[in-house]
């Protein structure tokens, strides 16, 4: 079922101009995350060179502005976005369970680190988890299959070793970095398509905007984590990273269509 009664709303929201991205989300071909007549702008351009739309800066009267519902393909757009969203976070946190027993058993000083990680992701989670049923979404009908190929990657990453783990988290934060920026990319130009035909921008897609940052910007923390926790050291690091990367993009695109 297609999102209900998406409009949208001012809120004040600061973007966070020393995010550090452009090293980590290579430029590659662009891969059709949503299909149809949606395009998405990938990560591969700096998000400090996002657009900050007006409303998003500054509270703004809503006096004698129009207000105006998603068109039938916006909604078709958050539909297939919050399905995505969900599912990977989702696969994240049951990567991270299935890690942690052996990383933090052979690196007890990585506890307070897994720990904080798979926090944040299982709040990722449980926030998506309300959107999909406040917006009466269906989650992925490839749930299962989700659930037991991340708990094999965790498991087996973790078996492998610290290297091997943090390697892990690299790919699959390298994806949704660039799968978040993206969506983030889209709907702020909706914003200020709205924003130039003079129509309010309404609040629940304002609070979107907000929380899809905030959670890529998290998302991107645990990057950083892997990276200095020698995700690089792994061996193979580029067959495990490439195999790990390749399998998000899959599951990114299937899970947006069904």
């Amino acid at each position: 079922m297609a999102v209900s009664e998406w409009v949208v709303e001012p809120m004040a929201s600061t973007w966070r101009e020393a995010l550090r991205v452009p090293y980590r989300l290579a430029v590659r071909r662009s891969s059709p995350l949503f299909v149809q007549r949606v395009t998405i702008t990938t990560s591969s351009a700096s998000p400090a060179s996002e657009a900050d739309p007006e409303s998003l800066q500054k509270p703004a009267s809503h006096q004698g502005k129009r207000r105006r519902p998603l068109t039938a393909e916006q909604k078709k757009f958050l539909d297939r976005a919050l399905r995505v969203n969900q599912a990977g976070e989702l696969a994240a946190t049951l990567i991270y369970t299935a890690q942690t027993p052996p990383i933090t058993n052979a690196h007890p000083h990585l506890r307070p680190l897994m720990k904080h990680m798979y926090d944040q992701e299982a709040g990722h989670f449980s926030h998506f988890n309300h959107l999909l049923a406040h917006h009466r979404i269906r989650p992925t009908v490839l749930y299962p299959v989700w659930t037991a190929a991340a708990t094999i990657l965790g498991w087996s990453t973790g078996i492998m070793g610290r290297e091997a783990a943090m390697a892990c988290t690299e790919a699959v934060e390298t994806e949704i970095g660039e799968h978040y920026n993206g969506q983030v990319r889209e709907l702020l130009l909706w914003v200020k398509e709205m924003e130039e035909r003079g129509e309010e921008v309404g609040e629940e897609l304002s609070a979107l905007v907000k929380d899809i940052r905030r959670i890529r910007d998290e998302e991107l923390e645990h990057l950083d984590e892997a990276v200095k926790e020698d995700a690089k050291m792994a061996r193979p690091y580029e067959v495990l990273t490439g195999v790990i990367r390749g399998g998000c993009r899959a599951a990114i695109a299937i899970s947006e269509k069904i």
